[in-house]
This record gives structure tokens, C-alpha cells and sequence, in this order.
């Protein structure tokens, strides 16, 4: 379990009623931002505490890990400088009884704060401006708990990821319903086109599957998963590298887009768990659960190296590490 700290004055409302944090993926120049990449390395059960007007309101188990999402429709003109595309995680958030102040107890705060990237000023115990979501030790999980609610302390303690309220992400919920929501509409927008023919439209939506025409056009030089080696095509889905869901008609069916992949390694690949680089090595999410991933066929000990790519799969696999992959930017 690891613990965090949202600061959301401007979307605390739609956040914290809505059960979940979401931020851009770059700033507003198009540069990594630190406290936007540390949101990819969330996982379930972590415990996330929301500030916002000087004051921590309440805290919440992450129930999902983190996974690519457009800016939430419900944030109105809120945000309109930030990047469409962002990070979420759905959060189990609840309130405290008593709304703890920092700045009341900023002597207390100051000696477990990290020197950088703190949440809080040290010195007045205010949100540090610009620093959305950074983590925090358990010493100040335990602070927090002692001094709002002492209840707590045994919960932050004893918590693991099958006692989370409000459930878990699993294979029963995935797709995420944001995502689904999500690929829905472009569906939708795709069939009522009037710009394309009907038979784009088909091949459109059966590649959102990885079925079709984009898959055929992925099988003339992708011939087997790339970790797995299965071959049959029946057990094989045309994974697209840059999701359908963020692709444009012209994406969603270019076979420079495509790895022929067996369901359970498309599904770690889709959600970054795993991603590749430009030499074929195979590179695994810190918060990716390495006993799943052996049993799906994933080497996690030794490096693994799948064969190399071609122009255009270099291409979109630049994108997949950066726009997708579970791992914060060094």
C-alpha cells in the first residue's frame, strides 16, 4: 500500500463527489509534469487524502489502477487550458467527520514532509501550489488518522486490497465503464458518420474488437503473440498500439498500429501494464502484479525480448509508453 495526496481546489467537488482524481498528461507548454506522471503508478487499495479549501476533507481507497481517460464532461469551462486527454483513477472517497486544517499543525507536518514535492508548504502548512498529487509516507497517514479520527489508524494499518469498500477493479468490471462509456461514443459518432461508407464504418467498429479488416491487415506481418507464440489466429486479437479509443478513423485501421495478441496479454497491454521498446524488450509496470503476469505467460525475472518491430509500430509504440504505460516518466 502506498498513500497520496490530491490537491483539487478547482474540481474538488466533481472529484471527490464523482469517486475519483483525474489530471492532464502534460502541462500546459506539452511538458511532463511531475505531479501529473506520479498519478500512473496508483494501483488498488492504495489510500488517496483529498485537500482542497486549506483542508483535508476526507480520504479514499483506490479502486482501479490508473488508465488514459478524456477530461471528465462534468468540469464544464474548469480546466479549458488543460489537455483533453488525462490520467484517472476511480477512488472510494468518504469524509471526515471534522475537516483537518494543516496550518493548525504545521509544526507537526513540516519534519515528515519530503523535501521535494511536497503537497504542503513546510513552513505554513498551505497546498503547495501547482503540486496536484504527490505521495506521502505512512508516518503522515498516521498523523492524519491520530489527529481527525484515531479510528483510523487501525484501517490504514490492517487494510489490504480484498478489504477495500466498494470492491475492486477485476476481470468482472473491466473494461473500465469510463473507457467503455468512452469507446461507446466514438462508436456512435463512427456509425452516424456521414463522411465515410458503410463499409469503413463496418471495418471501423469490427476493429475496435481487433477483428476484421485491421486485423487482416496486422496478420500479413504480425504471425504469432508476440510473448506467447500462439499462432492459431483464432485465439489471436489485432491489439491496436495506440488504443482505438484515441485513435483517429485513419489509425484505428493502419496495420503499423497492430501486434497480434492472445486476449490476456492484449488486455496487459491495452490497460500498460506492459508495453515494449524499439529493441523488443518487454517492459513491466512497477504496479503490474507479477504473479498474474507469469501465470499469463510474462517472464518477469530475466529480460524478455519479443523480435524487433518495423517503422510505423516504432512509431505508435513511442506513443503507448508515453501516453498509456503505467510507469512515471523519470
Amino acid at each position: 500500500m502506498r498513500y497520496w495526496w490530491v490537491n483539487h481546489n478547482q474540481t474538488f467537488r466533481q472529484e471527490f463527489g464523482g469517486g475519483y482524481i483525474w489530471c492532464p498528461k502534460k502541462n500546459r507548454n506539452g511538458q511532463q509534469n511531475h505531479f501529473y506522471e506520479t498519478v500512473r503508478e496508483v494501483a488498488p487499495g492504495d489510500v488517496v487524502f483529498s485537500f482542497s479549501d486549506t483542508r483535508i476533507q476526507g480520504f479514499g481507497f483506490a479502486k482501479t489502477h490508473c488508465y488514459s481517460c478524456p477530461r471528465p464532461n462534468e468540469f464544464g469551462r474548469i480546466g479549458d487550458s488543460w489537455d483533453h486527454s488525462g490520467w484517472r483513477v476511480d477512488v472510494a472517497f468518504q469524509k471526515l467527520a471534522i475537516p483537518l486544517r494543516p496550518i493548525d499543525y504545521k509544526d507537526l507536518f513540516a519534519p515528515l514532509l519530503p523535501e521535494k514535492y511536497a503537497p504542503i508548504r513546510a513552513e505554513t502548512g498551505y497546498g503547495n501550489q501547482g503540486a496536484y498529487f504527490s505521495e506521502v509516507t505512512k508516518a503522515i497517514a498516521l498523523l492524519i488518522a491520530n489527529l481527525s479520527d484515531p479510528t483510523l489508524i487501525h484501517l490504514f494499518d490492517t487494510h489490504t486490497a480484498n478489504e477495500t469498500p466498494g470492491g475492486y477493479e477485476t476481470a468482472a468490471t473491466a473494461p473500465l465503464c469510463s473507457i467503455l462509456e468512452w469507446e461507446d461514443q466514438q462508436q456512435r459518432i463512427i456509425e452516424s458518420s456521414t463522411e465515410v461508407s458503410e463499409t469503413t464504418r463496418k471495418a471501423l467498429v469490427y476493429a475496435r474488437k481487433g477483428q476484421g479488416l485491421f486485423k487482416q491487415r496486422v496478420s500479413e506481418f504480425e504471425k504469432a503473440c508476440r510473448i506467447t507464440r500462439v499462432n492459431n489466429p483464432a485465439h489471436l486479437i489485432a491489439s491496436h498500439i495506440k488504443p482505438w479509443r484515441e485513435s483517429n478513423n485513419e489509425e484505428r485501421l493502419s496495420a503499423g498500429n497492430g501486434l497480434l495478441l492472445t486476449p490476456s496479454i492484449d488486455h496487459l497491454f491495452d490497460r500498460g501494464f506492459i508495453t515494449f521498446a524499439d529493441d523488443g524488450e518487454v517492459a513491466i509496470s512497477p504496479v503490474a502484479d507479477k504473479v498474474s503476469l507469469e501465470r499469463m505467460g510474462v517472464k518477469t525475472v530475466a529480460p524478455l525480448f519479443v523480435g524487433s518491430f518495423n517503422s510505423d509500430q516504432k512509431y505508435f509504440l513511442r506513443y503507448h509508453r508515453e501516453e498509456i504505460f503505467l510507469q512515471a516518466a523519470s
